[in-house]
């Protein structure tokens, strides 16, 4: 058996797979690019070992070596397809990093690993050891329809958290809002379910299947910034260019909000009473907007104070009688009168 041509090559494969995995393991996941490199040589080098041998991976040959180099020829051949994996799943990490794709991507990569894992453990059972590839697929089949309904809910999720990653209607640090009026900063997406941090600080956790069927707006796109619109009355004893006047000086006093671009003053309605405007200004981030409308209300205030503008009172809060004619002051007197004869 010593005197097999095999065994020496079998021994050499044996040897760089081997040292091939400890050299993996001793660079750790902080050096990819440089662990991915070192990985494809040692493919290389097994690969090159096979082909110069008249040994090939993918076959299972009944003139294989027996004895003390089967185990040998066995593990080869399954280090061999170990290294095809860990390949295949550096070079799919590294081109993902090297296209700057964003975080959320790592579902279709996680997606991918386990395609590749799988491949090669149906490849090993089916070429190294000569299992029934055929069964087992048939089998794993029946598995996973039952898995597949035992699990609804939760494919949901993950199958939902996937559309939402190949559709991109957010990413890791956007602040979005949903219809039912649920808004925060987007802080964690996996599998199953997506993270918001709400102004309130807490966190809401919503399943990426009822994220996936609802309406929502990106707060954060095109930019961080967001308008908010101040609805402030003044009395209309005031014209209409002395109160846009006073009231642009307030918002381009504010250090709060955006200066550019510009904000504005829309002059919505007059009546008798009021004149209602609508402060226009944006801010630099949802979360800013309380202390900015804070802000505003306070050099608007300051502002009407002095300048000697009025503020109109709103519109639930003042009654108006109607003018009355003289029959009806003279009918008003007399029962006055005789209100108090009695």
């Amino acid at each position: 058996m010593l005197s097999d041509p095999l065994l020496l090559p079998f021994l050499l494969i044996d040897f760089l797979g081997i040292v091939g995995i400890v050299v993996w393991l001793l660079q750790g996941r902080k050096r990819p690019t440089e662990r991915l490199v070192v990985q494809i040589l040692f493919f290389a080098g097994m690969t090159a070992v096979l082909g110069f041998s008249g040994i090939l991976p993918h076959r299972v040959s009944d003139t294989d070596p027996k004895g003390v180099v089967a185990p040998l020829a066995t593990l080869a051949r399954v280090l061999w397809w170990t290294h095809l994996a860990w390949a295949t799943i550096g070079f799919v990490r590294i081109y993902i990093v090297l296209d700057r794709r964003p975080r959320e991507a790592r579902l279709i990569q996680d997606l991918i690993v386990a395609a590749v894992y799988l491949g090669v453990t149906l490849s090993i059972m089916g070429f190294v050891f000569g299992a029934p590839i055929g069964t087992l697929v048939a089998t794993s089949g029946v598995v996973a329809i039952i898995f597949g309904l035992a699990l609804q809910n939760t494919l949901g999720d993950v199958f939902s958290g996937i559309a939402i990653t190949l559709g991109k209607p957010f990413v890791i640090g956007d602040w979005i809002q949903l219809a039912d009026g649920t808004e925060g900063r987007v802080v964690e997406n996996d599998w199953r379910s997506t993270h918001l941090l709400t102004g309130a600080h807490n966190v809401v956790v919503l399943p990426n299947s009822v994220l996936a069927k609802v309406a929502l707006t990106n707060l954060s796109r095109p930019d961080e910034t967001h308008q908010i619109a101040l609805t402030v009355r003044i009395a209309a004893a005031h014209t209409p260019q002395r109160v846009e006047e006073v009231m642009l000086a307030a918002l381009k006093e504010s250090v709060r909000i955006v200066q550019e671009p510009p904000p504005i003053v829309v002059l919505k309605a007059i009546d008798a009473v009021a004149i209602e405007t609508e402060l226009q200004f944006r801010v630099t981030s949802p979360a800013n907007r309380p202390p900015a409308r804070n802000e505003v209300i306070d050099l608007v205030h300051r502002h009407c104070e002095a300048n000697g503008v009025r503020l109109a009172m709103p519109p639930q809060s003042y009654l108006l009688p109607l003018p009355a004619t003289g029959e009806d002051a003279a009918g008003a007197t007399v029962k006055t009168r005789s209100a108090g004869a009695l």
